[in-house]
């Protein structure tokens, strides 16, 4: 995938494919890797797959909040001249999501959340970041996922050295504050764009209630179940996460 890397500017992304584009946002640790198996699939059906690299420990401290990241994603789509674009986040990228559709709903003609926060989120858990313990962050990992093989040493690896970074340990906090501070929760019922929610059944950083909350808040929302499965569904079932996105999409003729 390296390959479809792109640097413009501020904007440093992804692009994969021609037709309708799908803008993917990553969560709070999350990787564009993350996405690989909706980029291959969906870029090979007819969708240009965006995915740009959030600014999340580049941005100013006091500008790190969830507000000026969805200003970010707008800048992006009007840098990219896209009509209308479907939003595709999770976890803390299905938070700006939300809320860059609120902002900026002329630039969003659907949106699929999946883990996503704004409502409930336990992902700092109790005492979370411990600098150098690394079995600590190793376990911390892991419960993310229903499977915790999934949680390799390299996605470990990676998150250990982001909270052993002071810089971006700082931002993480300050970003998990903000996005606790962004309920949307009085914002949902507003927000009519169609909107496809793909949620793991054995998620515990943001439970399954708080997928039944956006589907009850949401005007026109769908609901997808996936078992067995955690926070990351796209990484930890992604035959069975891209199969209930393609039923969304078609579903709502995008």
């Amino acid at each position: 995938m390296k390959e479809s890397f792109k640097k413009e500017g501020k904007f440093n992304y992804l692009e994969v494919g021609e037709g309708t584009p799908i803008v993917i946002l990553h969560g709070l640790m999350g990787g564009l890797s993350n996405f690989e198996a909706v980029t291959d699939s969906f870029s090979a059906k007819g969708y240009k797959i965006l995915i740009p690299e959030l600014p999340i420990y580049t941005m100013p401290l006091l500008k790190t909040n969830v507000k000026n990241f969805a200003k970010y994603v707008k800048e992006f789509v009007l840098h990219k001249q896209l009509d209308k674009v479907i939003l595709l986040g999770n976890s803390l990228g299905g938070h700006i999501g939300l809320l860059t559709t609120k902002l900026y709903p002329e630039l969003v003609k659907g949106l699929v959340i999946t883990g996503s926060s704004g409502l409930y989120e336990s992902a700092m858990g109790d005492g979370y970041p411990k600098r150098g313990d690394y079995e600590f962050i190793k376990k911390k990992s892991e419960d993310v996922f229903y499977d915790p093989e999934v949680a390799t040493k390299e996605i470990v690896d990676e998150v250990f050295a982001t909270v052993n970074d002071r810089s971006k340990l700082v931002k993480t906090l300050a970003i998990a504050k903000s996005a606790i501070r962004h309920n949307m929760g009085k914002d949902l019922p507003k927000m009519n764009i169609p909107t496809g929610i793909i949620w793991g059944k054995n998620d515990t950083v943001t439970p399954p209630n708080v997928a039944e909350e956006f589907h009850e808040l949401l005007p026109d929302s769908d609901l997808y179940w996936i078992d067995k499965c955690g926070h990351a569904p796209m990484m930890e079932h992604p035959k069975e996460f891209n199969e209930h996105l393609q039923d969304w999409l078609s579903k709502r003729n995008f």
